[in-house]
């Protein structure tokens, strides 16, 4: 029998600004991907990739206003997508920082 995914499976790091007795994965479910995406472990992208599927993280990146450079290089890699397709590289293009830059 396969266990429930709950918020107590993922690493507490993740949630150092949320009240984690009211979260709800579902309801809640782009900010946990992006959150895991970023800053999650190892443990924790199995975790999201077996409770909201490929298809819905595929989704969450695409649509997602920021990603780190990493993060963006990593989930272009994962589905053979190329980065300026994600709405956070045009996002980058149109509105650069200048102290990064």
């Amino acid at each position: 029998m396969k266990k429930e995914i709950t918020i107590a499976d993922f690493s507490s790091v993740l949630f150092w600004d949320i009240d984690i007795e009211n979260f709800d994965l579902d309801k809640y479910s782009k900010q946990m991907i992006l959150r895991v995406l970023e800053y999650g472990n190892w443990n924790d992208w199995l975790l999201i990739k077996e409770y909201y599927g490929m298809e819905t993280i595929k989704e969450t990146a695409l649509t997602a206003r920021s990603l780190d450079a990493v993060t963006l290089a990593f989930v272009a890699n994962l589905f053979q997508i190329d980065k300026t397709e994600f709405r956070c590289y045009k996002h980058r293009q149109l509105h650069p920082n200048l102290w990064n830059s």
